[in-house]
């Protein structure tokens, strides 16, 4: 079952589940003799627009709560727990939205108690939503089993610890694995035709043949021919190096990467261990954060972004007028940077060198840095220099927190120099970030650049709001110490 259809079954599996939940909470409510039913305002003729709304509102919540991930690869235990808390706090939100009733004091089986009907329109919803995603997990498993809607994927590493991951894999087809080859470290001399066989399922005489599709040094070429969703990596624990390359070279591809667990040294702290099913592999480009702090930082980016244009719109204007009047050029300054996912998009800063400060070509900044204007230096020290950006957080372009922003000159060289440098390209860029917020100083050169580094993968694998908030009012002490680089 192919992410689209999955996703369609999910929709459909849920409006069938939700409508059938409301409907008989209705009836439950209208004719079951437990309840009080003339105190409920609801009429036969209402309830299909309010069963639409009532799905709607749940839809929201399911996609806020990330009930429309790929869940397939991950225990259904998992997949319920989030159900179960999806709906724990909608029907908290409905008893005191929807279900609060007045009571009429007349006398019931039982009380029109908000918790009671709350209470039963949350066993009722449980019982519906689970049931069918149930038959929709079950049914595509055994899809998966068939071989249908399995991913292409490909293995890393040389024939033998190849051959041994390919087995594995072959016992676990629900993992939705469709291993088409692999791709040996050394490319000399191998014979492109190679290939080797491993059992079907439940070791019968069946095989099935692996071939050889190429080295690392063509692996963003295979995965592209080849169509390739998933990269499993068979290396020895102590190859660190070939990880590193083999990691920086699908950086800027959008296939999962799964590992062994014997080599999450390597990479602790930017991996998830996830179980699937009794087999162990390692996620190194897992989500990086749940669907309701993706939210609730978006929320935030255009809650402060409009505030500080707004509010502070006579500071802005006043600062202007100061670089207009000190310094020769425009007062606003824009550039070239690389985005999310390697989109491009002109960044903005109030000026703060001279205009002539890269006629012989892109450099870094340094501290005290003879090209910087003298009103420029405080606008640097105390980042008002960066006022401007919040309009590319308004925009969507970068966000409040996230590494900061830099050309595609420097990412060229910058990707040869460090691997897995690209890693910060899944993000939306920031104005500040755990490194401006810890040490906060201009790049010199590429150590400091490598230093710089460490920090946004560290900050990438571990986001979360709450990690943001930090930062940000980590920053805004730093400014208020005036303790910017100028």
């Amino acid at each position: 079952m192919s992410r689209r259809k999955e996703l369609l079954a999910l929709l459909f599996g849920d409006f069938l589940a939700l409508n059938f939940a409301w409907f008989t909470y209705y009836w439950m409510r209208m004719h079951s003799g437990w309840f009080d039913s003339k105190t409920l305002y609801i009429t036969h003729s209402h309830l299909i627009p309010t069963s639409l709304v009532v799905y709607g509102m749940w839809m929201l919540a399911f996609l806020f709560f990330g009930l429309y991930r790929t869940w397939y690869v991950r225990p259904i235990f998992d997949e319920i727990i989030t159900v179960l808390k999806t709906l724990a706090f909608g029907s908290i939100a409905f008893v005191v939205l929807v279900l609060w009733e007045p009571y009429s004091g007349q006398d019931s089986p039982i009380k029109n108690d908000p918790r009671i009907l709350g209470l039963l329109y949350f066993i009722i919803t449980s019982i519906a939503v689970i049931g069918f995603r149930l038959i929709i997990r079950y049914t595509q498993r055994r899809f998966l089993e068939a071989g249908i809607g399995r991913r292409p994927s490909i293995i890393v590493g040389d024939a033998v610890k190849a051959q041994e991951l390919a087995q594995k894999v072959s016992q676990y087809p629900r993992l939705g694995y469709d291993v088409i080859g692999y791709v040996s470290m050394n490319s000399a001399l191998i014979n492109p035709s190679e290939s080797f066989n491993i059992l079907s399922r439940n070791g019968s005489t069946t095989e099935k043949k692996i071939r050889r599709l190429g080295s690392v040094a063509d692996l963003e070429k295979i995965t592209s021919s080849e169509k390739i969703k998933e990269v499993l990596i068979a290396l020895d624990s102590g190859d660190h190096d070939s990880l590193i390359e083999i990691i920086g070279r699908l950086a800027k591809t959008n296939v999962g990467i799964k590992i062994a667990p014997d080599l999450y040294d390597i990479v602790s702290g930017q991996a998830r261990t996830r179980e699937i099913y009794g087999f162990p592999l390692i996620d190194i480009n897992p989500e990086l954060q749940r669907p309701w702090e993706e939210a609730a930082k978006r929320f935030l980016d255009v809650a402060v972004s409009s505030l500080v244009i707004i509010i502070g719109s006579p500071v802005w204007l006043l600062t202007a007028f100061a670089v207009w009047v000190t310094s020769k050029g425009p007062v606003i300054y824009s550039q070239e940077r690389v985005g999310k996912n390697g989109g491009i998009f002109h960044i903005y800063k109030f000026r703060s060198m001279r205009t002539d400060a890269e006629s012989a070509g892109p450099v870094w900044a340094s501290k005290n840095d003879p090209r910087v204007t003298p009103i420029g230096r405080f606008l640097r020290k105390s980042h008002l220099d960066e006022v401007p950006q919040f309009w590319n957080v308004l925009k969507g372009d970068m966000s409040l927190v996230g590494p900061r922003p830099e050309r595609e000159f420097f990412i060229e060289k910058l990707t040869a120099e460090i691997p897995y440098y690209t890693r910060r390209l899944k993000v939306r860029p920031g104005i500040t970030g755990l490194y401006q917020a810890m040490i906060d100083k201009y790049d010199e050169n590429i150590d400091d650049v490598k230093d710089r580094v460490r920090y946004d993968l560290m900050y990438i694998e571990s986001m979360s709001f709450r990690l943001d908030l930090k930062i940000l009012f980590r920053t805004a002490y730093m400014m208020l110490k005036g303790k910017g680089q100028a």
